[in-house]
């Protein structure tokens, strides 16, 4: 019978380990292929932009020199006088001279200066050549004479002498005298090498490829191509003629368009694209990334998955078949194990918490700079996860249960983008939050919208507080609010709602509910002051205090009047503790050779008999007490009960 039952226990065992292991490889597989498209989106989208920025750095400055230069009246004097000056070596000297002192400013590889009367072509080293018109090499320069633009961009070998011909981005712009004629071409040159190394250190470092197009789609520079050698991007990526048409007629500046390119269904896409214009260049940035690698790669690790699963389970169900009840014992052990490695990496992944200011992208879901990011990985986040997910860690990790979900639906990067579409500018949120695990303190955090005009993203900038002195403060006056600041005794409203919730909290157990007023205290007052009234008042209290345990309910509910609710044994004992307290409270009280006698009138009432609240129990004992007055005061009722002290 045991053989049978632990047989199908093994194969119910086997079964759920199979199913489980199967769906968790599956459910990994699809989580960590879409974790890895998303990670390409945003390594593709970043590198656009770092691209971008960065040519759009790199090439303005060569045009403002080519424009400043264009525009100079010095050059503008010389070029009108050149036909006087042809054979003059004084003339080429100083045009070398100026277009050197450019050179030597700002390092560019090539300045030059073009006539277009003779066709000469200057540059700092002298005179280079006389410029043919059917010459090929010289079909740019006939080009932008044609153009109605002021300058132009093109890709060239470099003929200077000494150039050896170095494949070369020209920034090529017109002179015009007063009358608005072209006299003349000035521009810069760079060696594309340079920025073909860029291209090639992002494509190294995010393994994505990088071009910039001209409208027709030709590579001007990539790290494999130039301009020079009219390679057609579309040639050579095999896009049809619909991405084609999404990428050359995308100029909106400074915005990115992104699709995938898809090679079939379900997960094969093949390529992430995205394009931006430089309105400068003219050109198109594609930078494109293929997920055939990754597809590959998530398959092999699938079926190595399930190879480890298969050995798994053969060596789970040998266990268990054999050593079932040692199993179970190594089971137990290695949970406390795993839980001990547990809370030690915790201890040591959120380490000191320290209040500061982080930025967040919410547009783009992720840390905006260094110091958020490095917050985030302290606690465990590994390095480029999204913001969403190092939240939820944070919320994990570090924030009191009862606040996490208030703490994330304030903060969570979709309901952020909701109150910033709201009209909502700041955000804040107040909770209690650990730094290492242990004592939790009171913090709040502040949070403000700003909207980027530059990208048009929304960022979010984070101030922590730390409130704990603040919030203890407040407790504190909340405390004294509900206390009498004489007798340190709570006030009537604190005293009726803490009946309230005593008696809602414990039905139908007995509780005795006290009222005692001072006899003849206006006569204390009158006959030596209030000061005087003052002190009976505070001996009063002392008296009581003395005559109850620490945890009974005492309050001053009137000016001489006082209360007590305490859970009684039985009405035997209240009517005792009355008798007690009467004769504790009939005594001689002096103060400053001032002598007055002091002593009580006491009214008792029970719940839940005589009342389930607070206004019930009053009623009943405040009538006990006025029938403890009309005997002549200095003794106690029992509310339909006993009498003391007449």
């Amino acid at each position: 019978m045991k053989k049978n039952i632990l047989m199908r226990t093994n194969l119910l065992v086997c079964l759920i380990i199979i199913v489980g292991f199967l769906l968790t490889a599956v459910l990994s597989y699809r989580a960590n292929y879409s974790a890895s498209l998303q990670n390409i989106e945003e390594v593709s989208s970043l590198t656009s932009e770092g691209i971008y920025y960065q040519m759009a750095t790199t090439f303005t400055k060569p045009v403002n020199v080519s424009l400043t230069m264009a525009n100079d009246s010095l050059l503008r004097e010389y070029l009108s006088g050149e036909g006087e000056h042809l054979d003059d070596p004084s003339y080429i000297g100083t045009l070398s001279k100026y277009l050197g002192a450019y050179q030597r400013k700002y390092d560019y590889d090539a300045v030059f200066l073009i006539s277009t009367r003779t066709g000469r072509y200057y540059n700092f080293n002298g005179l280079d050549r006389v410029l043919d018109p059917g010459d090929p090499e010289n079909v740019w320069y006939y080009e932008l004479l044609q153009s109605p633009e002021d300058y132009a961009m093109n890709v060239d070998n470099d003929e200077v002498e000494g150039a050896e011909n170095r494949i070369t981005v020209f920034v090529n712009c017109k002179i015009h005298d007063e009358s608005g004629e072209v006299i003349g071409v000035v521009g810069v040159g760079m060696r594309i090498t340079s920025l073909q190394a860029v291209l090639q250190g992002y494509e190294d470092k995010f393994g994505v490829g990088a071009f910039l197009v001209d409208g027709n789609g030709t590579i001007e520079i990539s790290p494999q191509y130039t301009g020079y050698e009219t390679v057609n991007l579309f040639d050579v990526t095999h896009y049809s003629d619909r991405v084609r048409r999404e990428i050359l007629t995308w100029k909106e500046e400074g915005m990115a368009r992104s699709f995938w390119i898809t090679g079939g269904s379900g997960f094969q896409k093949t390529d992430y694209v995205v394009a931006r214009y430089l309105p400068e260049l003219e050109w198109h940035l594609v930078v494109n990334q293929d997920t055939a690698a990754l597809v590959e790669s998530l398959n092999r690790q699938l079926v190595l998955t399930m190879l480890v699963i298969c050995v798994i389970i053969a060596v789970i169900l040998w266990v268990i078949t054999h050593v079932i009840r040692a199993f179970n014992r190594q089971i137990v052990e290695l949970t406390q194990s795993v839980e001990q490695e547990r809370r030690t990496v915790f201890e040591k992944a959120t380490g000191q918490l320290f209040e500061d200011i982080y930025e967040l992208d919410i547009t783009a879901n992720r840390p905006a700079n260094h110091a958020t990011e490095q917050y985030f990985e302290s606690l465990g986040a590994p390095h480029g996860t999204p913001y969403d997910k190092a939240l939820q860690i944070v919320a994990e990790k570090q924030v009191k249960e009862e606040f996490r979900q208030g703490y994330l639906d304030t903060f969570l990067p979709e309901n952020v983008l909701r109150a910033f579409r709201q009209g909502r500018e700041t955000l804040r949120y107040e909770l209690m939050i650990s730094r290492d695990g242990g004592e939790y303190y009171w913090m709040r955090i502040t949070a403000r919208l700003v909207p980027l005009e530059g990208d048009g993203s929304l960022r979010m900038l984070v101030y922590r507080q730390n409130i704990d002195a603040e919030k203890k403060q407040e407790e504190r006056m909340r405390l004294l609010a509900q206390t009498d600041e004489m007798t340190g005794l709570f006030t009537k409203a604190a005293t009726q709602r803490r009946i309230e919730d005593c008696l809602r909290e414990n039905p139908g157990r007995l509780y005795a509910f006290f009222i005692f007023d001072i006899d003849n205290f206006k006569q204390a007052n009158d006959s030596y002051g209030h000061a005087f009234g003052d002190g009976v008042i505070r001996e009063f209290t002392r008296i009581l205090r003395g005559h109850f345990r620490a945890d009974d309910l005492l309050g001053r509910i009137g000016g001489d009047e006082f209360a007590a609710f305490v859970a009684a044994p039985d009405e035997t004992w209240a009517a005792e503790k009355a008798a007690e307290l009467s004769a504790a409270l009939d005594r001689a009280y002096g103060a400053e050779e001032k002598n007055w006698h002091l002593s009580a009138s006491i009214g008792v009432s029970f719940a839940p008999r005589q009342g389930d609240g607070f206004d019930g129990l009053y009623r009943a004992a405040d009538a006990a007490l006025y029938e403890s007055k009309g005997r002549g005061k200095n003794g106690y009722t029992i509310s339909d009960g006993a009498r003391g002290r007449d």
